[in-house]
């Protein structure tokens, strides 16, 4: 499975119909839709897709038509990033009318198509589940361990400095704690 670190936005045109993908981590999607809404009042819909993994361990799939006929936008998109293998990402795109009708299959293949060169564009990155991992030091040892997480590339960890430690809560994926476990 592959995922995203941030987003990337794209333009496709169908029949003159203009399509603006976004693929955004899941972390990003929470209110993007109406966002774009508000971004891009004369836009006649704004689509989206997305899948992620949930505390157990299941995909979570959805998407959403937003006014377009039913299964020919959100679906498309969707099976996208199945055929891609993402995960704990999301698309959205801003669809403004060319004036043309392009009927269920082109309006389906445009769709599709968008998210495609979304894709494309972006790049993507081998997924790794993340664990949290919570550890404490003396204060004579907090320059090392920046040192170790540096080394690890492990860059998301929030400290606690108490009156005689410091706990760390590190957030990486389960080989990169392994390894500075060991270290």
């Amino acid at each position: 499975m592959k995922t995203v670190e941030r987003s990337y936005v794209s333009q496709t045109e169908v029949n003159r119909s203009k399509f603006i993908t976004y693929l955004v981590p899941i972390s990003e999607f929470d209110g993007l839709q109406k966002k774009l809404k508000t971004k891009n009042p004369k836009a006649n819909h704004v689509v989206y897709a997305l899948r992620y993994l949930n505390e157990y361990d299941q995909i979570v799939e959805n998407s959403s038509d937003d006014g377009e006929p039913k299964g020919c936008a959100g679906v498309p998109a969707l099976n996208v990033l199945r055929g891609e293998a993402l995960i704990n990402c999301a698309v959205l795109i801003v669809r403004y009318f060319g004036g043309i009708k392009l009927g269920t299959g082109g309006m389906a293949r445009a769709y599709a198509l968008a998210v495609k060169n979304v894709v494309k564009e972006s790049t993507l990155v081998l997924y790794e589940k993340e664990i949290v991992y919570i550890f404490s030091c003396n204060y004579n040892e907090v320059d090392k361990t920046l040192y170790k997480l540096k080394q690890l590339n492990l860059t998301k960890y929030e400290r606690d400095f108490g009156v005689d430690k410091v706990v760390w809560k590190l957030i990486g994926s389960e080989k990169k704690i392994e390894k500075f476990k060991n270290v």
